[in-house]
């Protein structure tokens, strides 16, 4: 099964239409990527899809979504939510 980061990635490719393997932990959305605010909001829309399974539902706050600005602001709230490998 991928890794929670290789999940991430992976979603993060498709909707910014670019190859995974040039996102990095590090990489900003942004800055790195060149998501504009709306690749953002289908990111987050995306990932909340992604990891809500069965009775389990990730929902991320638009005062949450701020906070995600890389791909490890991303692990870490995951994470924060009991999301792991």
């Amino acid at each position: 099964m991928a890794t929670v980061f290789e999940r991430v990635r992976d979603i993060a490719a498709d909707k910014l239409s670019i190859e995974a393997d040039d996102i990095k932990p590090e990489s900003s959305f942004t800055n790195d990527l060149n998501a504009d605010s709306l690749d953002v909001v289908e990111l987050i829309m995306a990932l909340e899809e992604e990891f809500s399974e069965g009775d389990t539902t990730v929902e991320i706050s638009d005062e949450e979504a701020e906070g995600l600005n890389t791909v490890n602001d991303v692990l870490s709230f995951l994470g924060g939510k009991g999301i792991s490998d």
